[in-house]
This record gives C-alpha cells, sequence and structure tokens, in this order.
C-alpha cells in the first residue's frame, strides 16, 4: 500500500488531498497551516478536511525543524506531495520520500514560478494560466514536470475566479498524474529555461493604482487585487478610493488632460489618458457608493485622481 505525507493549505490542498484518498494512498500524516487571526480566511480547511478522514494532523511553525523532519520519517512515506504549502521543504525533508516528492504549483511552468501565481497572471493580462505538478528540488518550482492543465483568463475574471479554475486544473492534473507515479511509469519533462519567468509576494500596498500606465493596466489591477484580496486603491478628490470591481471602455476619454473620475451616461468612469473604466463596484471616501448615489453627491463634476498612495 502506497504511503505519503502531505504538506497542504488552502483550497488546492483540500482538493488534491482528496484526490490521493481516492485513489487509495494511505496518508499517515497532513502537514498544515495554522491560520492566521490577520488574514482574511475565504477558502477552505485541510486540517478540517484531514479530520474527517481520521487523518493525523500537525501544524509546525514557519522554521522547520528536527521534530517535524523526524516525525515525517516515523510516518514511512513513499512519497511527499506539496500542494499550496506556504513554505519550501528542505533537501533532508525531501530525501525522506523514497519515491519522489512532488508540488502542485498554480501556473503553467516554467512560467510564473514564485509566490501568488495566479495574481501576477491576472496582473500582467495573461489569457491563460493553469496548475503543474513537478518534482521538487532544492530549487523552488524548478523539477522536472509530471503533467499541467491549462485554464482560461477571461478579460474581465478577477483573480479569485481564476483561483477557482486553478484548484479544478490542480484536481484534474492529479487525478490524471496518479496511476502514473503510482506504477513508477512517469517520466518527467524537463522545464525550459528559455521561458522561465520569476515573481515575487505580493502585499496589501501594491494595490496602489498608478494612473500613468492607462486603462487597461489599471483594469488589470484591479481584477488581481479584487476581494477577497485587499482591493486597488488611490485618491478621488483627495478622497481615498477603493475600486473593487472594473470593466475597460476602450478609447472612451482618449487624450484626456488628466484623470478624472466622473459620471457620464449613467455610469461612473476612471478616465484615463488612453481609455476608461466603469467602476462596477468602489468605496469613497470609505463609504460603498453606486452610481445613482455618486451622481446625487457630485452631480457631473468631475473629481481629479491621484495615484495611490501605500
Amino acid at each position: 500500500m502506497t504511503r505519503a505525507v502531505v504538506f497542504a493549505y488552502h483550497d488546492v490542498g483540500v482538493r488534491c488531498l482528496r484526490v490521493l484518498l481516492a485513489h487509495g494512498v494511505t496518508v499517515p500524516l497532513v502537514v498544515t497551516h495554522s491560520d492566521d487571526p490577520g488574514e482574511q480566511i475565504w477558502f477552505e480547511s485541510v486540517a478540517r478536511h484531514a479530520r474527517w478522514h481520521g487523518l493525523k494532523v500537525i501544524t509546525p511553525g514557519a522554521a522547520e525543524d528536527s521534530e517535524l523532519r523526524e516525525q515525517v520519517r516515523a510516518a514511512r512515506p513513499d512519497f511527499l506531495f506539496s500542494f499550496y504549502y506556504r513554505h519550501m521543504l528542505s533537501a533532508a525533508l525531501l530525501a525522506t520520500a523514497p519515491r519522489g516528492a512532488y508540488n502542485m504549483h498554480g501556473s503553467l511552468l516554467p512560467k510564473y514560478r514564485g509566490r501568488v501565481p495566479v495574481n501576477w497572471a491576472v496582473l500582467r493580462g495573461e489569457s491563460e494560466t493553469g496548475a503543474t505538478l513537478h518534482a521538487m528540488t532544492a530549487k523552488a518550482d524548478a523539477g522536472g514536470i509530471v503533467d499541467a492543465q491549462a485554464v482560461p483568463i477571461l478579460p474581465d475574471d478577477t483573480a479569485v475566479e481564476v483561483f477557482r479554475k486553478v484548484t479544478v486544473a490542480a484536481e484534474l492534473t492529479l487525478h490524471r498524474s496518479l496511476p502514473g507515479l503510482l506504477a513508477g511509469t512517469t517520466v518527467l519533462r524537463a522545464q525550459d529555461p528559455s521561458q522561465v519567468s520569476h515573481f515575487g509576494r505580493r502585499t496589501r500596498a501594491d494595490g496602489a493604482i498608478d494612473w500613468r500606465l492607462g486603462a487597461a493596466a489599471v483594469h488589470n489591477l484591479v481584477r488581481a487585487v479584487a476581494p477577497p484580496y485587499p482591493g486597488a486603491f488611490a485618491l478621488a478628490g483627495g478622497m481615498p478610493l477603493r475600486v473593487l470591481r472594473s470593466l475597460a471602455v476602450p478609447g472612451v476619454g482618449a487624450g484626456a488632460a488628466r484623470p478624472e473620475l466622473r459620471w457620464i451616461d449613467g455610469d461612473v468612469r476612471a478616465v484615463c489618458h488612453d481609455g476608461a473604466l466603469r467602476l462596477l463596484e468602489f468605496e469613497l471616501d470609505g463609504q460603498p457608493l453606486d452610481a445613482p448615489a455618486f451622481h446625487a453627491r457630485f452631480g457631473a463634476a468631475p473629481l481629479t485622481l491621484e495615484n495611490g498612495r501605500p
């Protein structure tokens, strides 16, 4: 009977853990994270699902220690799997699994190695991303590829909508790949070094809008940081503006001398030098507004837009 120790968190962790169990893999140990009280938890709990299945769960801290390594060794794994676990596994840990250690990454490797790949892909206006199962090595996201599944990114998809697609892609990829891994017939595909791109972590401050970049870039930022992420922010008429959902209106307002927020034809639009955005959901001066409420308060007078200040 094949045994696997699973390092997992988030929705991808839940779905992939359940795939392993469905394929008859014995999971003697699940390693996950304690939820951060300062983080908005909008995703499923690996710990809860693991306990539903009667699995042993531990939540070590960020620093890997000898006690964790000993618990993993004691579980006698054939494989290690990492599914959206937030820390890299050391070479000593990887060596505890004689049949290999594999990670599920939320992009089409070798593109978008590193942190929050879905958010970065949306921010950069990609039309597709996906999930990749690959061998873990000492270098992050660099190991040979087992399999991958692409998903589309539609022009108005937010990051969380894309992440839900990637979660399904991860489940499909693991389900398709497991028989070969368990049988020992999988042949890894090397990553193309000419296609590698790498991105770092993002913080709330990265939601600051720079109107000089134009309507398309601002729209991509809004999509990339839309709730449940903190949202994109700027100033309008000197008041804090938080943009939660937008639609691009190409060409409208092109050539504007300065970026402005104004009521136009029943919509609230952020007018840039090369086009405009319809603001579908937004907050101004801390208050949620819609188009009628904006018009009642400001009429047709434009509000000057300034860049966000981290």
